[in-house]
């Protein structure tokens, strides 16, 4: 498969017809294959697969994990017997009969683990200080790590502990940048869950994954959304983290080093302000999601 080209709609032509090609191709695999029923998470693969099934009969299932839909989910939404959303904000653009609010799986994944105290998560942390978590995603963001080279100096003297996550491509540069104790620079985390369970303040991309986490568990937050994607679907899961009033956005166009700091230092110095933050995060966090998803499709299946 391929994605629509929005800037030259005649390259559109070799889409369609991969798409014709597929949808027969599919036709024959689903058949032998025979499910129960045919489930897609968005992205044009999901395309042919969700429409061959349902022209074949087969019940079928979409989860939209962003607050606008894609393209795909769009168009699937007319063949989709029954669509998941991670969001509240997304409701709207999916019809009533079919559209379940049901959270994003990730959020209860991460809920039920069981928390591990912070002199295990092998970073050194006390326990007497607050944790900030800096991670732009797990691959990190080349665009926003050039801003963090001047800001982690910042955090010098400073009563709380900062984990920074680069992004393993770019840990190498940090090597020559002197920060003091209480700043922790490591490429990647295998244990995030259990370093986000000791979090105080995340600051983090507005991906899909990413909100599910901070919500379930009621983490306050700085939301940097990245600019970089289509239909600017972060900026847009960014705006409804700032109207449910449980996070500080900031664009990444407008950073600024010193009043990043600043924002951290006010959001855990102000407890109105950091107890609003948390209590708003919990509140709009879905803990049951898997059960949730799980029990519409053995519901549909079930014929029910």
């Amino acid at each position: 498969m391929k994605g629509l080209n929005r800037k030259n709609p005649f390259k559109n032509i070799s889409v369609l017809r991969k798409t014709l090609k597929n949808v027969k191709f599919l036709k024959k695999k689903i058949k032998e294959f025979d499910p129960d029923i045919v489930i897609g998470v968005a992205g044009y693969v999901t395309a042919p697969v969700i429409y061959a099934a349902k022209k074949m009969g087969y019940k079928t299932f979409i989860h939209e994990q962003n607050s606008e839909p894609g393209l795909s989910n769009k168009f699937l939404s007319r063949y989709a017997d029954k669509i998941g959303v991670s969001l509240e904000a997304s409701i709207k653009h999916f019809p009533k009969k079919k559209v379940i609010y049901t959270g994003n799986p990730r959020s209860e994944e991460v809920y039920v683990k069981e928390k591990v105290s912070k002199d295990k998560l092998g970073l050194d942390l006390s326990n007497d200080k607050k944790l900030v978590v800096m991670v732009m995603g797990s691959l990190g963001s080349n665009s926003m790590n050039e801003h963090f080279k001047n800001t982690l100096p910042l955090f010098k003297d400073k009563d709380y502990e900062v984990v920074f996550v680069t992004g393993k491509a770019y840990y190498d540069e940090y090597k020559s940048i002197k920060t003091d104790n209480n700043v922790k620079i490591v490429p990647y985390l295998d244990n995030m869950v259990d370093v986000l369970k000791n979090t105080d303040l995340i600051v983090s991309r507005a991906g899909a994954t990413s909100i599910a986490e901070i919500t379930a568990l009621g983490i306050p937050s700085i939301i940097v959304p990245s600019p970089y994607l289509t239909h600017n679907h972060q900026i847009k899961n960014g705006d409804v983290l700032a109207n449910n009033k449980c996070s500080i956005v900031i664009q990444e166009k407008e950073y600024n080093e010193e009043e990043f700091v600043s924002t951290i230092d006010k959001i855990l110095n102000d407890k109105e302000l950091y107890n609003t933050l948390k209590t708003n995060s919990y509140n709009m966090g879905v803990r049951d999601s898997v059960t949730r998803i799980y029990t519409v499709l053995r519901n549909m299946i079930d014929g029910e």
